[in-house]
């Protein structure tokens, strides 16, 4: 029976198979250091591969987000699936790394009968009746309105034939009608045009780039927005080949923007980019910080969602994250800051004039916490963090058997005096050179992102003096935040980290010219988060992709 429900959805629109298994890619380059050099126009003039994604499965979030859409169903089926991997580009859509095993498969499997169990439970499927005697017209209707939507493309005759023909058997066999269309209903649900987004290549081994249908367009554009299923004013548009028009592409784009479902963005992209993810396994030691509990992580989380989200939808230039004159705070995070409390257990927007030392991005507690060891801050996980999430430059790897910093041979000892120490190692100083003096600058900060002036523990003042990469001095994160703000690599790395969270696929050498003109674009508008969406949607590599050579194959 399983092969009977998975064949009833295995062809497509083309005679081309598509299988569960993901097809090999060509091994992904090294990351170029994005914004170290301006890319030279006459090199972005020659012909470009948009790239290739491969076949993508749905993860977690995907497949929870696109159940709700279709069912009404917001249990969140996908929790009891395995836990997706990590690309090393710091995502869980990179298609490259979601297979399907078998233990996925399973699972996926008993959540189609439970989400369509309650769903017809509820009603939410049955618009017609199939207690007559001619149950096959409203069986074909309903077969094809969903299959329609959870295959996110028009349905073919002959596949809405394999389809009813469960109902038909059903029926046969002296089940009656219902049996069968619940059935027909799960092969849909476990087919692997619902359980996989599908593009397929006119031309399946050629290098030549081609433009997607509006279909595969639309797929790719929800799920970037939403990470959920095409809804229907898009899959319209989609169906009648408007949708690549560039106004057209344009105005969904920001009605989807405007949409609730676009908190999917705040939570899987900014949740991913942000390390926001991490602040719900942040494990602060209770000992040395009590303060640290359940209500301040919740709030510190809010704070950056809202934070990031009405940057997503205001007229703020990204750029200004990293010295906003606002954040959103309840009356705990608030005492936790040293700031005038709002009167709310929820969070509110409130100002920041008179505390600069709060302004922007790198005063949140979420990111603070998630940078710091158990018992201390660490200058190397926050310097890290801006070079690879904000600079695109990130260190060599630590050479192998290279111990953690050693322990102070004075009690009194600073952490800064211990780090200079440790870096006074040959084997380590390289890298240490980069990472620390960026850290450095967040040091008034402490492991749960308290303002401080001494170190616990040793009672040392804080030197918060630090350096760029190149050789810029600055002092704490007043003086830190501007240098960021205007230096040239930011907006191609934010560039970088959403194109390949967008595309789900790691970018290589051959998306540098399109990273450098997505930025000019998105500058050229305002330079604006809704900016940058935009100039990637309309982009070669999100609008385009190309076949697989046959050499590049086993």
């Amino acid at each position: 029976m399983a092969s009977v429900l998975l064949l009833a959805g295995c062809y497509g629109n083309s005679t081309q198979k598509v299988t569960t298994t993901v097809p090999r890619t060509e091994p992904e380059a090294p990351p170029d250091p994005v914004g170290e050099a301006e890319v030279p126009r006459d090199a972005c003039r020659q012909p470009r591969d948009p790239g290739r994604v491969s076949l993508h499965r749905l993860n977690r979030a995907e497949y929870d987000n696109t159940v709700r859409d279709l069912l009404g169903d917001t249990k969140r089926p996908a929790r009891d699936f395995p836990a997706d991997d990590i690309s090393s580009a710091g995502f869980d859509n990179d298609a490259d790394v979601l297979s399907m095993s078998p233990l996925l498969l399973e699972k996926s499997s008993a959540a189609a009968t439970q989400v369509l169990e309650d769903a017809w439970r509820k009603g939410t499927l049955r618009s017609c009746r199939l207690d007559v005697e001619d149950p096959m017209p409203c069986a074909r209707e309903l077969l094809s309105r969903f299959a329609r939507r959870a295959w996110r493309r028009p349905v073919m005759d002959s596949e809405l034939e394999r389809l009813l023909s469960l109902v038909t058997l059903s029926r046969q066999q002296g089940d009656g009608s219902e049996p069968g269309m619940k059935l027909a209903l799960r092969a849909v649900l476990l087919s692997p045009h619902f359980l996989y987004r599908v593009e397929l290549d006119p031309a399946p081994a050629s290098p030549a780039p081609h433009r997607l249908t509006d279909l595969e367009l639309a797929a790719r554009l929800a799920y970037f927005l939403w990470s959920s299923t095409p809804d229907e004013p898009l899959q319209t548009l989609a169906e009648a080949g408007e949708l690549h028009e560039p106004m057209v592409l344009e105005e969904q784009v920001r009605r989807m923007l405007a949409d609730p479902k676009a908190q999917a963005l705040v939570e899987n992209f900014a949740g991913q980019w942000l390390y926001l993810r991490a602040v719900d396994a942040a494990a602060p030691d209770p000992a040395l910080f009590p303060a640290f509990d359940e209500s301040l992580r919740r709030a510190m989380r809010q704070e950056t969602e809202l934070f990031f989200r009405e940057f997503l939808t205001s007229d703020r230039p990204l750029r200004n994250m990293l010295d906003a004159d606002f954040t959103y705070v309840n009356d705990r995070l608030a005492a936790h800051y040293g700031l005038p409390l709002p009167g709310s257990d929820t969070p509110r927007r409130v100002s920041l004039e008179g505390h600069p030392e709060r302004m922007g991005l790198f005063a949140h507690g979420s990111l603070l916490t998630v940078t710091s060891l158990p018992t201390r801050t660490s200058p190397v996980k926050r310097g890290v963090w801006v070079l690879e999430q904000l600079l695109c430059s990130a260190p060599p790897a630590p050479p192998p058997n290279v111990e953690g910093l050693p322990p102070p041979v004075d009690p009194s000892a600073s952490l800064r005096q211990r780090m200079e120490q440790h870096r006074s190692d040959p084997v380590c100083a390289g890298c240490h050179h980069l990472m620390d003096p960026i850290g450095f600058g967040l040091e008034n900060f402490d492991a749960i992102g308290r303002w401080r002036r001494t170190e616990e523990g040793s009672g040392a003042p804080v030197d918060a003096s630090g350096t760029l990469p190149g050789g810029t001095a600055f002092e704490g994160v007043t003086g830190l935040r501007p240098l960021l703000k205007e230096d040239a690599r930011l907006g191609e790395c934010i560039t970088h980290q959403l194109l390949t969270y967008a595309l789900g696929r790691g970018l290589t050498e051959a998306d540098t010219c399109a990273v450098a003109d997505i930025t000019r674009q998105a500058e050229a508008r305002g330079g604006r988060w809704q900016d940058l969406i935009i100039a990637i949607t309309g982009s070669e590599p999100f609008t385009h992709r190309r076949g697989e050579p046959e050499e590049d194959t086993p």
